[in-house]
């Protein structure tokens, strides 16, 4: 099979690091590149309690792109493990069944939930994060009867989504209902981040929430917000109008574009705040939203989540922000913020009952509580991957949301 692997060499890497930075495209359109085309075996199961996973569609993740660009900070590292298939947004259709599977047949159109835990990874004595469904937690990423990886899509021992098949444990396979089509399928990954970070940071009633980036992530918190029917305002900052309009469709009550000379007014209004002027450097804000989810991980949105939240605010972080210089702290301290992180999905509270993430994900869909199928805008076979990876980098020129493969 035909599958895009990231296989780090420290030549390479130095070489499209310099290089990229006059010609992006040598990250994915070189041979210094990291990033490979190349024909794999299948991967095999690794035990009886795993199954084989036909991909119908894997989606390119924001993450994917900091990955090819190179902008991980180190601190990941450990936990993946070289030559990896890349792709942990996954649709696709069991094509093979280890003998102790026994909720699943060939055939069934799944989702696959890709954290690499103490489960999957057959550690006997679960850390306390997995033995309190806090998978996401795990301190056995690297550890095990598998090779490191955080998760499917990391892992040289698993395949992923970038590839025509890949492998999971049975307690990562999620059945899809007949009506939620694969369009909805492969967004259920991406809506269940954004449900993890809501749902572990529920906005109060009549709170004001502002939402920084108009991409997948931030489109999926407005649309978690209002299909868990949380009765607060949502603001949200975006780039372009196809974002604007998603974020209205999906539930926002009013948008602001970011535009370089005119946002922080026009935003510090919405959100019945004072603009001050400092000695030099860009503006205070006094005043905010209650509840910032900040969904971009760049030094401007990092910064404007801090300084748009109202003193005591909270601001939660699900951007994947890595290293970076020019944050300012001040507001941290000053206005006391709570400042939360949030990376992927778990065990959640809802109804006191204690349910996966995508299981509750899958539920709003299979009910009609949300369709995030209109997301997915550009679809690509895999062969035309240089075509898809420019589409995902230009969105404003391709009106691009989500893109995805068809292995």
């Amino acid at each position: 099979m035909k599958a895009l692997q990231f296989d780090f060499k420290m030549p390479r890497y130095i070489s499209s690091k310099v290089i990229g930075r006059f010609i992006p495209s040598v990250h994915w359109d070189s041979r210094l590149s990291c990033l490979k085309y190349e024909s794999q075996e299948e991967p095999e199961l690794p035990n009886e309690d795993w199954v084989k996973i036909k991909v119908k569609f894997g989606g390119i993740c924001g993450s994917d792109l900091n990955l090819i660009f190179l902008k991980d900070s180190p601190a990941t590292s450990p936990f993946v493990s070289f030559p990896f298939t890349i792709g942990h947004e996954i649709v696709g259709e069991i094509a093979e069944t280890g003998a102790n599977v026994t909720l699943f047949n060939r055939g069934d159109r799944v989702v696959i939930d890709p954290i690499l835990s103490c489960i999957s990874r057959g550690i006997e004595h679960h850390c306390p994060a997995c033995k309190a469904g806090n998978f996401s937690l795990c301190i056995h990423k690297h550890e095990g009867n598998l090779a490191p990886g955080l998760l499917i899509g990391t892992c040289r021992d698993t395949g992923g989504g970038w590839g025509s098949y890949l492998v999971a444990h049975k307690s990562q396979v999620f059945k899809l209902p007949d009506n939620v089509n694969d369009l909805n399928g492969v967004m259920v990954e991406p809506f269940s981040c954004a449900l993890h970070s809501v749902l572990r940071n529920p906005p109060n009633k009549n709170d004001t929430v502002l939402v920084i980036g108009g991409g997948v992530i931030g489109i999926s918190v407005i649309a978690a917000i209002r299909a868990l029917d949380i009765p607060c305002r949502i603001v949200t900052l975006v780039k372009h109008p196809f974002q604007a309009e998603l974020a209205a469709n999906y539930g926002a009550d009013e948008i602001v574009f970011l535009q370089k000379n005119h946002y922080v007014s026009s935003l510090a209004e919405v959100l019945n705040g004072q603009v001050l002027k400092p000695l030099f450097g860009p503006e205070v804000i006094q005043g905010g939203a209650d509840l910032v989810f900040e969904c971009v991980g760049r030094k401007q949105s990092i910064n404007d989540a801090l300084r748009f939240s109202r003193s005591g605010g909270k601001v939660v972080l699900l951007g994947l922000a890595s290293i970076m210089d020019g944050i300012d702290w001040t507001t941290v301290w000053l206005n006391e913020l709570d400042l939360k992180g949030s990376f992927a999905y778990s065990t959640e509270v809802i109804q006191g009952k204690r349910v996966r993430t995508f299981d509750i994900a899958i539920e709003l869909m299979r009910t009609g509580k949300v369709d995030l199928s209109p997301l997915v805008t550009h679809r690509f076979p895999l062969d035309e991957y240089r075509s898809a990876l420019d589409t995902a980098l230009n969105k404003k020129n391709r009106a691009a949301i989500k893109v995805v493969f068809e292995p």
